[in-house]
């Protein structure tokens, strides 16, 4: 039994096994995208409909078979848990007033995401990234809002579309950061009324767009590095206890060989001194 299970957990944790199931997943994915395109022809529709479904029984089978290898530590791992999660609202009925859930279907695909340790790394990385992220997305948020109250009150009696109030001008202010269309459309008409105001505009682009989001990528590459940093760390020290328990093998081996070596050392001892006895007494 025991090793029955050992066999169904090395299948699950073997690399054509996870090879399977991400080209699955890809064909599944460019399935769902076919089924989406309006006008489909019937029959086409049918057994695009039927590859869905034998898509979904594979992602239900590994699903078991990996509850049935891993058990209880199954739980224990997030990305099996976003890979149950994922299954089980796929499984959910998709009839009636539900039938819009038909649509979330393609969150299958975000399985790739579990099944490819490139993408986990990243998602671990932002995941990591998230306290960093959000002490930067606070201080870019008190930049705004102070931004948009001084904008109010210096654009807001002559363009009142833009800067009216303190949410037109955060989102006119947003869209500055984005550098899309901010001279032309908005930067320079605010100039031919307050010749001045490319010096309010030029400082809040040079402390959002250039200072603060460049924040956002320093603290996320940081986080990817960290994440790149520990799997080495976890592999070395891996490769350190493969070593340590080939070298204990190897002493056991060894210590097992010199006990086998007395043993049989002190049998032929024991065996010259009988055929010694028994010549002295034929003498």
């Amino acid at each position: 039994m025991q090793s029955w299970h050992n066999r169904l957990i090395a299948l699950v944790d073997s690399r054509p096994f996870q090879i399977a199931i991400i080209t699955v997943i890809a064909i599944n994915g460019a399935v769902l995208g076919a089924l989406s395109t309006p006008a489909l022809d019937p029959t086409l529709e049918r057994w695009l409909r039927r590859a869905d479904d034998l898509c979904m029984a594979i992602f239900v089978a590994e699903i078991a078979l990996k509850l049935v290898a891993y058990r209880r530590r199954f739980f224990r791992d997030g990305w099996n848990i976003f890979d149950f999660l994922v299954i089980a609202f796929a499984l959910l009925p998709a009839t009636g007033e539900l039938s819009v859930l038909r649509a979330f279907r393609i969150l299958r695909a975000l399985r790739l995401m579990s099944a490819l340790n490139s993408m986990r790394r990243v998602i671990t990385g932002l995941l990591r990234a998230i306290p960093g992220v959000s002490a930067t997305a606070g201080v870019l948020l008190l930049t705004f809002y102070i931004f948009s109250v001084l904008a109010t009150s210096f654009f807001g009696a002559r363009f009142p579309d833009w800067f009216g109030h303190v949410g037109e001008s955060m989102y006119t202010l947003f869209q500055i950061m984005t550098l899309e269309s901010w001279s032309m459309g908005i930067v320079r008409p605010v100039m031919e009324v307050y010749p001045l105001a490319w010096a309010f505009f030029v400082p809040f682009i040079f402390v959002t767009a250039f200072a603060v989001l460049n924040l956002f990528i320093g603290i996320v590459v940081n986080a990817l590095q960290s994440v790149d940093h520990d799997e080495h760390a976890a592999e070395e020290a891996e490769r350190e206890r493969r070593r340590e328990q080939a070298s204990q093998a190897m002493a056991d081996r060894l210590a097992h060989l010199e006990a086998q070596s007395s043993r049989i050392e002190a049998l032929l001892t024991d065996l010259h001194a009988d055929r010694t006895r028994e010549v002295r007494g034929g003498d």
